[in-house]
């Protein structure tokens, strides 16, 4: 028996159908994937599984089966029922999916208490095992934790062992590792696959081929609310049927032919170091004694996990923070030992890509105040103004017609391309890209890195790019720097670092 059927599912919203005609099974024991981009109706498909849907949604199916239970007719009391007994679901962000002011150990008991699967007594050591189980270090002191204390990894397994809790047939996997670094990722990948294993069908939602091709038996291909191609997850990498799944294949980084100009040191870190107060008194050193150089016209990698320092030292470079000790030279000459009104007319020159652009954005601005507002920096006269705000435009691809809208009525490709246009407007030398492709799916990031090097190429720029991603740096750097707990461990050449590491972190970063 299965342990999720559904056929022709069918997800109406006024007179949109965003999911049109969908069909998948998912046997015990395996895994499948459902990949594509936003927009194309996987979470959707997702929520409709787990009774989720929006209200004003209008759902149908000839055939609905969860761990051999039709639920095609069921009331949102019926769906508690089973949610979290026969299907768990594990979201992108645990953040926002565990409970800020309850402690892990409730989070996880949580389910065991609904469903009634184990007596009040024996609760408190069926969460421990639980966290065990998902690899969860000192389950004793995480239990206590709340989620703000642990880390991006430790946040997704407790979220794990809440899903899991119940002992459900399914697991629905909606985008579980985008937001983690490339080592927790793979230990989330391999618990996932662990938990496949031990007889659990797993529906993983996913828009990273990289990550799909780990973990899933099977993938299924999603185009405008419609399963375009399904088929074993090796021939469809290998022998994609259908355009749009060549297409998505496509966009996976490639690595980058190396710059061949040496290029004049622009931006030089020495020996710079940042600690951080903490509130229980104990200090954090953010940066010890790190040391980069940055070539005009080349692109300087700098990878690590989160909490390793790469963000801090993106602030150090920019001169939004002040090092402890070290300096901070741009073009030769004092940059962090600059006062803040000193600093302010040589702002222009080094610009920021941040990874959240709709945070960094006021939102009731609209796309021309946006770019208009750092355009002003750099030009005094209106007409002049409003014809740079429509080049930009044109530069970062997009159409004036978005000139009027907000941030809000903006697709993610859209908004990062309306950031690039903003940090450009001063005509910088030097953009530090922090994460800046993080949140997209594989065809709008693979957009996004190929304007990023387009603009390189033609305005000259020379570029900081901060990632956890490895496949992104590889495609993007000339030079490598390797954080961790602070330092860097290793730099050099892009191929050299990337083919023999020399560091165990780098090493460990790279095994895939």
């Amino acid at each position: 028996m299965s342990a999720l059927t559904v056929s022709n599912l069918t997800v109406s919203i006024g007179g949109t159908v965003v999911v049109d005609g969908v069909s998948l099974e998912v046997a015990p024991g395996e895994c499948l994937a459902i990949v594509g981009e936003s927009g194309s109706g996987k979470t959707m498909t997702a929520n409709s599984l787990l009774g989720l849907q929006p209200r004003a949604a209008r759902v149908t199916a000839d055939e609905l089966v969860v761990a051999g239970i039709d639920a095609r007719d069921f009331s949102e009391r019926q769906w508690r029922g089973v949610r979290g007994r026969s299907v768990g679901l594990v979201s992108q962000d645990a953040l926002v999916a565990l409970d800020p002011l309850r402690r892990v150990g409730r989070e996880v008991a949580e389910p065991i208490e609904v469903h009634e699967v184990a007596s009040r007594d024996e609760i408190g050591e069926r969460v421990l095992q639980l966290l065990r189980d998902v690899a969860v270090p000192q389950p004793e002191v995480r239990a206590r934790q709340y989620p703000h204390e642990l880390s991006g990894g430790l946040r997704q397994r407790a979220l794990i062992a809440s899903a899991l809790a119940a002992g459900p047939r399914v697991l629905i996997a909606d985008e579980p590792t985008t937001a983690l670094d490339a080592t927790v990722q793979r230990q989330i990948l391999d618990l996932l696959a662990e938990l496949r294993d031990s007889g659990i069908g797993i529906l993983l939602i996913s828009h990273d081929l990289r990550a799909v091709s780990k973990l899933a038996d099977r993938v299924a291909v999603m185009q405008a609310g419609r399963i375009v191609e399904t088929g074993p997850t090796r021939r469809v990498m290998e022998e994609p049927q259908h355009p749009y799944t060549r297409v998505l294949l496509a966009a996976v980084p490639t690595e980058r032919v190396p710059s061949v100009t040496d290029g004049d040191v622009v931006l030089d870190a020495r020996d710079v170091s940042v600690a951080y107060r903490r509130p229980d008194g104990g200090v954090t050193q953010a940066l010890d004694d790190v040391s980069i150089n940055l070539r005009s016209g080349h692109t300087l990698g700098i990878v690590g996990e989160s909490g390793s320092g790469k963000s801090t030292l993106a602030r150090v470079l920019l001169g939004a923070e002040h090092p402890d000790a070290g300096a901070v030279l741009l073009d030769g000459r004092p940059w962090s030992a600059l006062t803040e009104r000193e600093r302010r007319p040589l702002r222009g020159n080094i610009q920021l890509i941040d990874q959240d652009s709709y945070a960094s954005f006021d939102p009731r601005y609209t796309v021309a105040r946006i770019i208009g507002e750092a355009v002003a920096l750099a030009d005094d006269d209106r007409a002049v103004r409003d014809a740079r705000v429509r080049e930009l435009l044109g530069q970062v691809g997009l159409s004036p017609e978005l000139l009027g809208r907000r941030a809000r009525q903006l697709s993610g490709g859209q908004r990062q391309r309306v950031a690039i246009a903003r940090a450009i407007a001063r005509r910088p030398r030097i953009l530090v890209c922090d994460e800046p492709v993080s949140a997209l799916d594989a065809s709008i990031q693979a957009q996004v890195l190929a304007l990023l090097e387009r603009l390189q190429r033609d305005l000259g720029l020379t570029l900081v790019f901060i990632s956890h991603d490895l496949a992104v740096i590889r495609q993007m750097s000339d030079e490598i720097a390797v954080m961790w707990e602070g330092r860097v461990v290793e730099s050099g050449e892009a191929s050299g670092v990337l083919s023999s590491p020399r560091h165990p972190f780098t090493q460990a970063l790279l095994t895939p």
